[in-house]
């Protein structure tokens, strides 16, 4: 599924940045070499960081 279609980020991507430590939407933004643009996918990126974290 995409999350960021401005920056064509993937929910995988987001997940694998929140096991690499990122904890925010910026710092996993920032890990794949982007950052968030319009701003609507951050609080869906957050949320998939935070079951990530969950699940840790």
């Amino acid at each position: 599924m995409v999350v960021c279609v401005c920056n064509a980020i993937r929910e995988r991507d987001v997940r694998e940045a929140a096991r690499q430590g990122a904890t925010s939407a910026c710092q996993a933004y920032r890990a794949l070499g982007r950052q968030p643009k319009c701003g609507q996918c951050v609080p869906f990126a957050r949320a998939i960081i935070d079951s990530e974290r969950a699940a840790a």
